[in-house]
């Protein structure tokens, strides 16, 4: 996978907030990933670890602090206004909540059609055909299309967020948080669709999710993300079969499971998360980790790859899988 050419690809991408008076949140810091033509990038990760701020700078919704993005080996930030818009057709976003990411005021046909208006894509004639098409691509009635979004299920606003991210035939697509807020039995009509239009499209997502369940099922490879580092990134098999950073491993415990007279073992993590305003030195995770060691105090070990394809950022990687039994233990007594 890694002879192949990357569609976009992220360099040491980093996001800042300054606080007044105390310093600066590091929302991300030193993020790099790619992601190839065709396949998911699940991005997972407790709530607050930076991942829904990676997709709101992706799309340049937030201004960088440092780094680069990469379309097609161009450098987005780089863009002038002209570049810029025409990169809007090729890069989409799907927002977590559709309620408030649509417009209350616009019947659907109205929102369907902005980004053919916005771009001169055809008269008004040519329009209405075009958004005729979106909805036979994503199973939208046409007799919903003078509805306002309050006057939909959760799941059909979310249909009319894809299919407004689908308009202008992108082939990247952010998802942040897609499914979060709707009934497992919409979510899995939702995760389907996604991946039978990507199917159809040959299109690359970035799914951003806590939902290790979802995420599992929808991706290729899956990214961990802790306090805003990447701190475990393979395919998606390899992260569940043979999970190597010691935070990963905490995470994938903590997944339900249906049993039947076995107990299931839990690593509960003890300590204190760090701040992520004007973090200490160190890793990140080692305040709450079994396998810290001093010097996990004093080094942030960067995201090597310790098998092909597999990359981890942990001194001691090659040894947490071992470790994490006696720890399951020990959460167990």
């Amino acid at each position: 996978m890694s002879a192949r050419e990357a569609l976009v690809e992220a360099k040491n991408l980093k996001k800042y907030f300054k606080i007044p008076r105390k310093g600066q949140l590091h929302a991300v810091d030193d993020v790099s990933f790619k992601v190839y033509e065709g396949e998911t990038l699940g991005l997972v990760g407790e709530s607050g670890c930076g991942k829904s701020t990676v997709g709101n700078v992706i799309m340049r919704l937030l201004s960088q602090t440092d780094g680069q993005l990469l379309y097609r080996e161009k450098n987005i930030f780089e863009a002038d206004s002209k570049e810029s818009f025409e990169l809007r057709k090729k890069m989409q976003i799907i927002f977590q909540d559709p309620f408030s990411s649509l417009n209350p005021r616009k019947t659907c046909r109205s929102i369907l059609g902005e980004a053919y208006r916005i771009h001169q894509m055809g008269d008004s004639a040519e329009i209405a055909r075009q958004v005729e098409q979106l909805c036979d691509m994503v199973e939208i009635p046409t007799n919903l299309l003078d509805h306002y979004p309050h006057e939909l299920d959760g799941g059909m606003r979310q249909v009319i967020g894809i299919a407004r991210a689908l308009s202008l035939s992108a082939d990247f697509i952010v998802c942040d948080e897609p499914v979060s807020s709707l009934d497992v039995s919409v979510q899995a009509r939702i995760v389907n669709l996604l991946m039978d239009i990507q199917k159809q499209k040959n299109l690359s997502y970035l799914f951003i999710s806590h939902d290790l369940s979802v995420v599992r099922h929808i991706s290729n490879r899956i990214a961990v993300m802790y306090l805003g580092h990447i701190v475990e990134l393979a395919e998606t098999d390899k992260i569940f079969a043979n999970t190597m950073h010691p935070y990963s491993i905490a995470l994938l415990s903590a997944v339900p499971r249906v049993t039947v007279n076995k107990k299931v073992s839990r690593i509960l993590l003890k300590g204190d998360v760090p701040s992520p305003i004007n973090p200490p030195p160190g890793c990140r995770f080692a305040p709450r980790c079994w396998m810290a060691t001093d010097a996990c105090y004093k080094i942030d070990p960067p995201l090597t790859e310790i098998e092909p394809g597999h990359f981890v950022a942990c001194m001691y990687a090659k040894e947490s899988r071992n470790r994490s039994v006696a720890a399951e233990k020990r959460s167990l007594d």
